[in-house]
């Protein structure tokens, strides 16, 4: 319980963590199911509060699938959540790269190709770098 009042957790997150501790494999999935049945444990919620906490952190979609994928959650949940064609993480990353760069566009490719590596770091695809950030000239 411990661990649920912290954040969340994923259902194979929450197993893994109690089979580190010394529990059975058995005993930690039963106890996850019954938190399960309970609402305590939701891997729905968890992705969400996951993506939410990323997006403020300044990840793009990318780099959010990729650490969901690490915790557990199955593939059509992420994709439930996350279109990474979806305007909105155009808007995110202009913010990003504003924050980081500011609003001046890169003067030469290797400051566009610095900006570039940081933003692909970050977690958004090149066709998205390549939408906003622009050289001038």
């Amino acid at each position: 319980m411990r661990m649920l009042a912290r954040r969340e957790h994923g259902e194979r997150e929450l197993t893994e963590k109690l089979v580190a501790k010394g529990f059975e494999g058995d005993i930690a999935t039963a106890v996850v199911d019954q938190l399960k049945t309970d609402s305590l444990v939701s891997d729905r919620r968890f992705v969400e509060v996951m993506i939410d906490n990323r997006i403020r952190r300044g990840y793009g979609p990318l780099r959010i699938r990729h650490e969901l994928r690490e915790r557990g959650i199955e593939p059509d949940l992420i994709d439930e959540w996350i279109d990474v064609n979806d305007p909105m993480w155009l808007d995110h990353l202009r913010r990003v790269c504003s924050k980081k760069f500011g609003t001046d566009a890169p003067a030469d490719y290797r400051s566009w190709a610095r900006q570039a590596r940081f933003l692909q770091n970050r977690g958004f695809s090149t066709e998205q770098i390549h939408k906003v950030v622009q050289m001038t000239s």
